[in-house]
């Protein structure tokens, strides 16, 4: 039904030789296989912020095994928590690991909380994959793989139980401008995996969805407020408003970590603006990394505890 899964610790692990932490170099996928060392905070740091590890629960994983970092080399623990806290402010995750971390914050902890995220993946995606029909063919957005989750993954661990329970047709990949998420990692994954798959241009999606190729649209979650308006890489919101226009349901598939109850909606999000050289170096830019998606665009929300469906302020409120 496949061939090979990346495993938890070929994404992100701590070791005590060093000591440090190891990651794949995402910013060298698909061409190269790569890992990355960081000996300090600063060095995981530098990794969040340039990419080299993406995904808000890979990244609250990493911030975690940081942590650990951090204890071993006897660091300030709260400044390193706030340097890592400010590397990607959108993501709720990275959060949500420092704090877990914060009464004990060793390598055995981190790890722990790794299995769990990955436990928690796993989960979810039988859950969603219960929202498919036979023959689905579906189209996701930016990478939600065990590469932005630290194993397994979120969205396209729901397309890996799918294909393996027989569900999936193929997968349509947007290819996710202006850093190519889609087409150099979530194509990536699904390669590896042996699962049918087509990498399009982000503008193709309406066409195909008008032509009756799409019968789903899978996406992460990087944060989601207590009303279920969702962050994601930008160009999500487009493809929500094109899947509602279409009557194709949209679903997001995030663990628990990333919903944020103290948020009470989108607008409270704060969205990373990144360089404007990521998309031209030639021309004045704009470049939100992430935009959001109004709950009533969202067909269901799949977290490790089942399908959640409007009204998302009650529905979300019962996760705690």
């Amino acid at each position: 039904m496949g061939r090979r899964h990346l495993e938890a610790e070929e994404i992100v692990r701590y070791e005590e030789d060093g000591p440090k932490v190891v990651l794949l170099d995402q910013r060298r996928l698909p061409d190269e296989v790569v890992e990355l060392e960081c000996r300090s905070v600063a060095e995981v740091v530098d990794a969040i912020r340039e990419l080299a590890i993406r995904g808000a629960p890979a990244i609250g994983v990493a911030a975690a095994y940081a942590l650990a970092l951090a204890a071993a080399r006897g660091e300030d623990l709260d400044e390193a928590a706030a340097l890592l806290a400010a590397s990607r402010p959108t993501a709720v995750n990275l959060v949500w690991a420092i704090e877990q971390m914060r009464d004990d914050p060793s390598p055995a902890h981190a790890r722990a909380l790794h299995e769990e995220e990955v436990e928690r993946c796993r989960a979810m995606a039988s859950h969603a994959a219960d929202l498919f029909g036979q023959g689905t063919r579906a189209l996701t957005h930016c990478n939600a793989g065990g590469l932005a989750t630290g194993g397994y993954g979120s969205a396209v661990g729901a397309l890996r139980t799918a294909w393996e329970r027989g569900l999936l047709e193929r997968v349509w990949v947007d290819e996710t401008r202006p850093l190519l998420q889609g087409s150099r990692l979530t194509a990536w994954e699904l390669e590896t995996a042996g699962i049918p798959h087509a990498v399009i241009a982000d503008s193709a999606a309406a066409s195909l969805m008008a032509a009756d190729e799409v019968d789903c649209v899978v996406t992460g979650a990087d944060r989601i407020a207590a009303n279920g308006d969702t962050a994601n890489k930008i160009g999500t919101y487009s493809l929500a408003v094109l899947a509602v226009h279409h009557g194709i349901p949209f679903y997001v598939v995030a663990p628990t970590s990333t919903v944020d109850l103290a948020t009470p909606s989108g607008a409270g999000i704060p969205i990373e603006e990144r360089a404007p050289a990521e998309i031209t170096t030639r021309f004045p830019a704009r470049n939100p990394a992430f935009d959001v998606t109004p709950a009533d665009l969202i067909g269901a929300i799949v977290t490790e505890h089942g399908v959640h469906r409007a009204p998302y302020a009650q529905s979300l409120a019962a996760l705690v």
